[in-house]
């Protein structure tokens, strides 16, 4: 149970320790559950300051520099995979980049077989419950 935005930060420390350049998580909960607010606390986690990050929603793709450089996707305005291709987000998957995909059950196929999941459930000021890859709540 995740229950203030201090925890949260906490849980984003404890991630961010395990992550590598290279690896893609794909980000599932409701509007409103804090896809980018998990975003924002694990790239302050990271590169020690989140000001750059916002939700890429209209613009699909925002890249946070920093070692290792953020690639965040947003796929929630994504209709169809003709879309996916005009937009170039394969891109983001470069070797030495961290990629953190909201929506992604909007374009399967874009992700690698090896996709961590992370599912995040409540809305609203409330408490969240976080599973990482289908393994004990958080």
């Amino acid at each position: 149970m995740i229950p203030d935005e201090t925890a949260l930060d906490a849980f984003a420390q404890t991630l961010a320790g395990e992550l590598r350049p290279g690896r893609t998580i794909a980000l599932c909960g409701a509007l409103g559950a804090g896809k980018t607010t998990l975003v924002r606390a694990l790239v302050r986690a990271l590169h020690g300051d989140d000001d750059a990050v916002s939700s890429p929603t209209f613009v699909f793709r925002n890249r946070y520099e920093g070692v290792p450089p953020v690639e965040h996707l947003d796929l929630y305005r994504i209709e169809s995979p003709a879309e996916l291709a005009e937009l170039g987000l394969e891109d983001a998957f470069a070797p030495d980049a961290l990629v953190i995909v909201e929506w992604p059950e909007h374009a399967p196929s874009l992700l690698p077989a090896d996709a961590l999941r992370i599912d995040i459930t409540g809305v609203g000021a409330g408490p969240r419950t976080i599973r990482v890859g289908g393994g004990a709540a958080v």
